[in-house]
């Protein structure tokens, strides 16, 4: 039986994994109050803007619940706005407040050197055949579902 080690979808996931605690951690080392999951909705809509809350969820990989709490949150720290959609009273259009963009601002370096810091020893031809890879590996999914 293989051993979970040597299964490339379990590193893969593992991988991810530790590099977004090794994110929240330096974050939270440099004194942001935002999350790795909060920075990524504001990324989204700053994006994308007028993108749906469900649209946001897809490009974020989270429930629409998980989605919903973190919006929430983000309307509370004012990194957020959101107003009624007058065309459909179900739905909120969100905007990025000048707060949200400050806060995306300022961690941007951060998140350029966790990034450096993860891919220390990885030349830009491991890193182009990795996105190469994980695009396939995407594709085939979902080609197939």
């Amino acid at each position: 039986m293989e051993r979970l080690e040597t299964i490339n979808f379990y590193l893969l996931d593992k991988a991810i994994r530790t590099y977004r605690m090794y994110s929240q951690k330096k974050l939270k080392e440099n004194g942001y109050k935002i999350t790795v999951d909060q920075w990524l909705i504001i990324k989204v809509l700053m994006e994308n803007p007028g993108v749906s809350q469900q649209e946001i969820a897809e490009k974020v990989f989270k429930d629409n619940a998980s989605v919903t709490r973190i919006i929430e949150l983000l309307v509370k720290s004012k990194y957020l706005h959101r107003k009624v959609n007058p065309k459909d009273r179900r739905t909120s259009i969100l905007t990025v407040t000048p707060e949200g963009e400050d806060i995306i601002e300022k961690v941007q370096s951060l998140v350029l050197q966790n990034r450096k810091i993860a891919q220390t020893g990885l030349t830009l031809e491991e890193l182009e055949n990795l996105n190469a890879t994980l695009k396939k590996i995407i594709k085939n999914c979902q080609s197939t579902s």
